[in-house]
C-alpha cells in the first residue's frame, strides 16, 4: 500500500479495506487484519480474537472509518484489552459487542471495570497464560503508567501491573503485541521469538520512542513487523498518534520485513 497524507500532512493509510461475516469463517491459517490505531483482528483456523479494538466510540477525531463496523461482528471467542486507555479499552465498542463475544481479558484492573460495565471480564495477572481454544495467550509486561504524573489522575496509585501486552501462541506462530510501552529490557529477552510484532514505533515518552522501537526491531532481525498506533487518529501535532512507518525502513535490519498493510487487509501468518 501507499502512505499518503492527510489535509494536515499526517501520514495514513491509503485506504480501507472493508470486511464481514467471511472473515470469522473458519481457515486453514491464522490470518491477521489491522482495524486501525492499535485494533488487530485475528482469526486462527477459526478461533476469532480481537485486541484493543476501537470500532465506534472515540473522543477524538479519526482519519477513516473503522473497516467493519461491530454490527458486523458475528461472532468473537475473546476481546483483549492490554490497558484502560480509552483508544484501546473502547468501552462503547466493547458494549457493543458483547452479545457475541464470549470473554474479554485483561489485567485484573481493566477487567474489574469490564465487569462493572456489564462484561464477562476475566483478570491476568503478568506472565500468566490462558487458552482461547487451541490459541495460548500470556501477558508480556509494561512500563506505561503515565497517569501517575497528571494530579487529576490519583483517585489511585498506577502500577505497570495495570498495562500488558499479549503474546499469542497460534497453530501458525507466534505473534506479539507489546503493547503501550517504554522499551524494557524483558522486551529484549522474549522466551519465544515471534514470528511477528504488532508494532507500535510511537515516538513519546511514554510509548517506546522511536530508538526504542528500532533497537526492539533490530533485537529481532527475522521478525515480521505489522505497523499498529499510527495513521488513524486526526492528531498531527500529538505524537503517540502521528508516526510514520516509511520512517523506519532505513533504521531496521531486513527492512522488507515492515509491513505496512490498509486497516481491514489481511496478512496471513
Amino acid at each position: 500500500m501507499s502512505v499518503i497524507r492527510s489535509s494536515k500532512g499526517q501520514a495514513m493509510p491509503d485506504s480501507v479495506v472493508t470486511f464481514g461475516a467471511e472473515a470469522f469463517e473458519k481457515t486453514d491459517n491464522t490470518v491477521i487484519r489491522w482495524l486501525g490505531n492499535a485494533g488487530t483482528f485475528i482469526n486462527s483456523r477459526g478461533t476469532t480474537i480481537m485486541i484493543d479494538p476501537l470500532i465506534e466510540g472515540f473522543d477524538m477525531p479519526r482519519l477513516f472509518d473503522s473497516p467493519i463496523s461491530a454490527k458486523d461482528v458475528p461472532a468473537l471467542d475473546a476481546v483483549l484489552v492490554t490497558h484502560i486507555d480509552s483508544d484501546h479499552f473502547s468501552r462503547d465498542t466493547c458494549n457493543s459487542l458483547k452479545n457475541v463475544c464470549k470473554s474479554y481479558h485483561a489485567p485484573k484492573y481493566v477487567a474489574d471495570i469490564m465487569t462493572e460495565e456489564g462484561l464477562a471480564g476475566f483478570g491476568h495477572d503478568i506472565y500468566s497464560s490462558f487458552l482461547v481454544n487451541d490459541v495460548k495467550v500470556t501477558l508480556t509486561p509494561v512500563d506505561h503508567a503515565w497517569q501517575n504524573e497528571y494530579p487529576s489522575y490519583n483517585f489511585r496509585k498506577w502500577e505497570n501491573k495495570d498495562y500488558c501486552g499479549f503474546r499469542l501462541d497460534t497453530p501458525d506462530g507466534c505473534i506479539w503485541m507489546p503493547g503501550d510501552s517504554r522499551l524494557m529490557e524483558e522486551h529484549l529477552n522474549m522466551s519465544v521469538i515471534p514470528d511477528v510484532i504488532l508494532f507500535d514505533f510511537s515516538d513519546n515518552s511514554w510509548h517506546i520512542s522511536f530508538n526504542g522501537a528500532v533497537k526492539l526491531a533490530n533485537t529481532y532481525p527475522d521478525s515480521k513487523l505489522i505497523c499498529i498506533h499510527w495513521g488513524t487518529v486526526d492528531a498531527p501535532d500529538f505524537d503517540p498518534f502521528n508516526g510514520d512507518p516509511t520512517k523506519l525502513k532505513e533504521h531496521i535490519i531486513n527492512p522488507d520485513r515492515i509491513i505496512i498493510i490498509r486497516p481491514g487487509e489481511p496478512f496471513i501468518l
